[in-house]
């Protein structure tokens, strides 16, 4: 089966949308990494509404919790098309996949100083 493109503008819109939550979807369902994000971004948001934080402390926690859903999301892309370039090891696609890893971690140490920052106050 050929996909034919849609140039029709807002039905060619919805359906750009619809394979991004598909996308999404797959993500939560198959990759370990992204659930233990979002059950991690689950317990900032309990946390968020258990302690009242403030307008803009919301924004940057959800700011930083997409940040590093994003980065995830990328770096899976990366591993499973270096996968199925490359399927057997090799050292230059490990070090392209250390790469995706690595903008992952950056994500994810500001996610902790923001997280560090917005709550430390409430807990000390």
């Amino acid at each position: 089966m050929e996909f034919q493109k849609d140039n029709k503008f807002l039905s060619g819109r919805l359906k750009s949308v619809q394979f991004a939550f598909k996308g999404a979807v797959t993500l939560i369902k198959t990759e370990h990494s992204i659930m233990v994000q979002c059950a991690l971004g689950v317990a900032v948001t309990a946390a968020g509404f258990y302690f009242g934080i403030s307008k803009t402390e919301w924004l940057f926690q959800t700011l930083a919790l997409g940040l590093v859903l994003c980065t995830e999301g990328l770096n899976t892309a990366v591993e499973k098309i270096a996968d199925f370039i490359h399927p057997n090891f090799h050292e230059k696609i490990g070090f392209i996949k250390d790469i995706a890893a690595g903008a992952v971690f950056f994500a994810a140490l500001t996610a902790i100083v923001i997280g560090l920052v917005i709550y430390i106050p409430f807990i000390f």
